[in-house]
């Protein structure tokens, strides 16, 4: 179930690679394309559905990114650009590969700067159903983008990663006989350097690597914008080599760590002063910080040779790759902001999520929350690993996995804080190897590396799978203990928005955007809902008005589920109260939120709405809520299968909210939004739902709508209302192992659900001992308005998850 402890010996794996198909005849997408040489401009009277294979990005001419589609027919496979009034739909995730499309208005766009060219553009389509990937159908789509100059595809959801087939990491060159004597070292090349018109070869190892920079812009016409940079060494020191542009596609993931390269006819400048540079594991090796070597495509053209480790000589003198490897143990004692190496087996990975890198742009990181074990603390490493432009590498991180991560940041902002723990964060020249991708790295031979395999050898890997899962919302990263302190960590953004404001930035988020924000309000209501059954549901609990997007499971919300009976096992009627019995009405609907792209679907479904809830809340007692004995059976499959919850109002909320005017419904969770057990057999399974959706087909490209269920402990809905109480907004919040709304007191970790009898316990003492907080909260007047820390997340399509983070008490200064 491990990766092979073999990893850590020598040697690299190899690409694979799929053989190529034919291509059937006659097309709807054919006749399309013919008939649009006589009308430009169609509308399409009787519309076929076709299958999206591909949506692939690039930068525009103007501002903005545009989008290619390759399509499907059944008989042919064509690429039409998407009109930008469309961009939107891929923003969303509306519009993606493996689902189908009806096309309604398209148009023919002849290219000005071209001979008897032109393009198919798509000004008007209808996102249908989920198609998955046809079956042994290779994609062909062209060989760069539609529009425009542009010679490459940008990566969907971020501009870091290679993508594309001109990434390809090369084989090894031809290795001459190296003359040492004709060698100049970096130290005289420091020393001498800009005065020389001809530069001497160099003999140096790769030391570090930095991840990719994309600096294309509109109004550049560079053919590939990218920028690279490695830290070199030789036995006088270590210098930056910077790769540059079309050199970036061809060396970038050729050049690895550990590496000896012979350059010939390069260039020097001076250094720029303000990028980033690594943390150095070989102190012996001096920095040499004036001057940087300069790898570009043309004036001089490079040479660049990698030397097989076989064919390195002792007598060259060259440093050796060193690390600093940490255990979990030492952690603890590093500094805010020390630079680390770790290594562990992985329990947790996150879903991948994409944070917008300014306001104003298009452009975003991606990232994913992992946890990983040593065997040296009961703790685990919590581990925020941006994208590091290995695709390959950080889409399969995987639990089980034994994972390396290099040049790690620790993140301890506030080491007096016992409620705020500490992280490590990539950098720039931060590498992450997982499985398959070991063999031949120099920290293979690092001793603290050695004692982790040792260890890994008298593990029980049955026992540790236990403790392994998958996805789900994360209340990372963490939140200090104050609101000062929170704001201390923002200073250049705004700090507090309005509920009302939420709206609109909800609807201006793409797929998979993290935004945190805070709010001020009043904790007007909260409902704890129990662990649910999805497989043992009837269709009609989560389709009472609509089937929902593409025949989706989703979590029942609290206004469906007020409505149930609570029913207790035996074992736990001795301790409830007597049940009180609660008005309802379900007469009146209330729509989902609407589509972040002010679009119409069939998916935007209808749920009821639960008026005039009302409970006499004696606030010195354990109450619960509970609800009609037959309403409750109309949604249940047999007697066994009943829901449960337990409510909570704030007293003043009865009153309040027949006056409030707009009241904002974000309590709805879905199967994203929940960890999931991890089961080794199903690995390629269980983590797809939890990466971003591909840009093109794959045999695993059909997932949402077959996501399995995990069972879990059930989760709170609670609604905060706003300060001048005329808006109150319903939002989420899952449920965590020793997680408090006001205060985290260690780290979370969502809890697995496995045997109803413990489920049960579980579940009492995390809702009495929330309920009882916010009866204490209640009491004190003085701190009735509150600062709440809210996670949104874009799931895509109208999928928006709102999760409660933490709860702050705020002084008359909103400093505390």
């Amino acid at each position: 179930m491990y990766e092979p402890l073999s990893e850590f010996d020598a040697g690299s794996p190899a690409p694979s690679s799929s053989p190529p198909a034919g291509q059937a005849s006659g097309s709807w997408l054919q006749q399309t394309r013919e008939e649009l040489a006589l009308r430009p401009r169609l509308v399409v009277r009787e519309p076929v559905p076709v299958t999206v294979l591909a949506v692939q990005r690039y930068l525009g001419e103007s501002s903005g990114y545009c989008y290619d589609v390759t399509l499907w027919d059944g008989a042919e496979q064509d690429t039409w650009l998407l009109a930008p009034e469309l961009c939107p739909l891929v923003h969303g995730n509306l519009l993606r590969c493996g689902r189908s499309v009806t096309i309604r208005r398209c148009s023919y766009r002849y290219l000005e700067k071209r001979l008897a060219a032109g393009l198919v553009c798509v000004d008007e389509l209808e996102p249908g159903q989920e198609q998955g990937s046809p079956v042994e159908l290779p994609l062909r789509a062209p060989a760069g983008p539609l529009s425009g100059d542009r010679k490459h595809y940008l990566p969907l959801w971020n501009n870091e990663d290679p993508y594309g087939d001109i990434w390809r990491r090369g084989g090894p060159g031809q290795e001459p006989s190296v003359d040492v004597t004709k060698v100049c070292s970096l130290l005289k090349l420091e020393m001498t350097g800009l005065s020389k018109i001809t530069l001497p070869p160099l003999l140096v190892r790769v030391m570090h690597k930095s991840r990719l920079r994309y600096f294309g812009k509109a109004e550049k016409k560079t053919d590939y914008p990218y920028q690279a940079y490695f830290e070199v060494a030789d036995h006088s020191g270590m210098m930056s080599l910077v790769l540059w542009n079309s050199l970036c596609p061809e060396w970038y993931n050729t050049l690895q760590v550990g590496n000896v390269v012979l350059l010939q006819q390069y260039a020097v400048k001076k250094s720029y002063v303000c990028r980033t540079h690594p943390t150095s594991g070989n102190a012996q090796v001096k920095r040499l910080p004036s001057l940087e070597i300069c790898l570009n495509p043309r004036d001089p053209p490079p040479k660049i040779i990698i030397l097989s480790e076989s064919k390195v000589k002792p007598e060259w003198n060259l440093p050796a790759v060193k690390y600093q490897f940490v255990t979990r143990s030492e952690f603890g004692d590093l500094p805010h902001n020390t630079i680390c190496d770790v290594i562990g087996l992985v329990i947790y990975v996150g879903r991948c999520e994409r944070l917008r890198r300014r306001d104003d742009w298009e452009d975003f990181w991606i990232y994913r929350w992992v946890q990983m074990i040593d065997g040296t603390s009961e703790q685990p490493f919590l581990l925020e690993i941006f994208a590091t432009s290995q695709p390959d590498i950080f889409e399969h991180i995987i639990p089980m996995s034994y994972l390396v991560c290099t040049q790690m940041r620790v993140i301890r902002e506030h080491p007096g804080d016992i409620s705020y723990k500490a992280y490590l964060t990539t950098t720039n020249e931060s590498q992450v190897f997982i499985t398959g991708h070991h063999k031949g790295r120099p920290y293979v031979t690092n001793e603290k590396v050695k004692s982790y395999i040792k260890w890994m050898k008298n593990q029980n890997e049955v026992e540790i799978e236990k403790k392994t899962s998958v996805g789900g919302y994360q209340p990372y990263p963490p939140t200090p203990s104050t609101f000062a302190k929170y704001c201390n960590d923002r200073k250049t953004e705004e700090i507090l928005n309005t509920i009302g404001e939420l709206k609109t930035i909800v609807q201006h988020m793409h797929y998979r955007e993290h935004k945190r924000v805070a709010v001020q309000g009043i904790i007007a209501a909260c409902a704890f809902v129990r662990n649910l059954s999805q497989a043992k549901m009837k269709p009609s609990i989560h389709n009472m008005d609509d089937p929902g997007p593409s025949g989706e499971e989703h979590i029942p919300s609290r206004s469906l589920i007020m409505a149930e009976r609570s029913v207790n096992s035996s074992k736990r009627g001795a301790q409830e109260p007597t049940p009180q019995k609660e008005a309802y009405d379900l007469t009146k609907r209330r729509k989902r939120p609407a589509s972040p792209v002010g679009l119409s679907f069939s998916e935007m479904e209808n749920r009821p709405v639960v008026h005039h809830l009302y409970q006499d809340v004696d606030t010195g007692s354990r109450e619960t809520a509970n609800f009609k004995d037959d309403h409750a059976r109309s949604f249940a499959t047999d007697s066994d299968t009943l829901y449960h919850t337990e409510f909570w109002e704030n007293p003043l909320w009865p009153e309040a909210k027949l006056s409030i005017k707009e009241h904002l419904y974000y309590s709805k969770l879905f199967p994203e939004s929940f960890a999931q057990k991890f089961d080794y057999k199903r690995k390629e399974f269980l983590i797809q739902p939890y990466n971003l959706h591909p840009a093109t087909v794959t045999n695993l490209t059909q997932r949402n709508s077959s996501v399995a269920m995990a069972s879990r402990c059930g989760h709170y809905e609670l609604t905060i209302l706003g300060i001048n109480r005329d808006i109150a907004i319903d939002v989420s919040l899952p449920m965590f192992e020793n997680f408090s709304v006001f205060g985290i007191n260690s780290l979370p970790s969502q809890l697995h659900c496995t045997r109803a009898g413990n489920n049960d316990d579980l579940q009492d003492h995390h809702w009495f001992s929330l309920k009882n907080e916010l009866v204490e909260y209640a009491r004190s007047r003085d701190r009735l308005h509150v600062i709440c820390i809210l996670d949104i997340c874009h799931l895509g399509e109208s999928k928006v998850e709102v999760c409660l983070n933490r709860v702050y008490h705020p002084t008359m200064h909103n400093t505390d």
